[in-house]
């Protein structure tokens, strides 16, 4: 990706920062290729963002690894069972228009309780 540096890391990218530890973040799930924190202006019981480790600017770039974003569901689908009842949505904003403020990519995990129709 031309636009990453330092073995998949992008400058000034919070989430890049994040995972590198440098800003804390409340974990809940971490391994060798995404890391899993609580959204800080949550809309959901359970509102979690799952994160790849390398930088990749939205989905479209992670569907390039088709392997890393079928564990980047496994894993937003454990977090569901073990912090709610284990029905979530998962969603990706793709794009500003669309609501993506941070551009790497990250799925929200809501949870807990009845979603309504439209949330998020």
């Amino acid at each position: 990706m031309g636009n990453t540096v330092n073995d998949h890391r992008a400058p000034d990218c919070v989430f890049c920062t994040i995972v590198a530890g440098e800003i804390p973040a409340d974990r809940v799930h971490e391994d060798d290729q995404v890391i899993a924190f609580r959204d800080q202006n949550p809309k959901a019981p359970v509102h979690v963002l799952v994160v790849p480790r390398e930088h990749r600017r939205d989905v479209r770039e992670l569907a390039e690894q088709p392997e890393l974003l079928a564990h980047l569901t496994s894993v937003a689908a454990r977090i569901a069972s073990d912090l709610a009842d284990g029905d979530f949505r998962l969603i990706f904003n793709t794009g500003a228009t669309a609501g993506q403020s941070v551009f790497h990519v990250h799925a929200h995990v809501l949870a807990g309780g009845t979603l309504a129709e439209g949330e998020m």
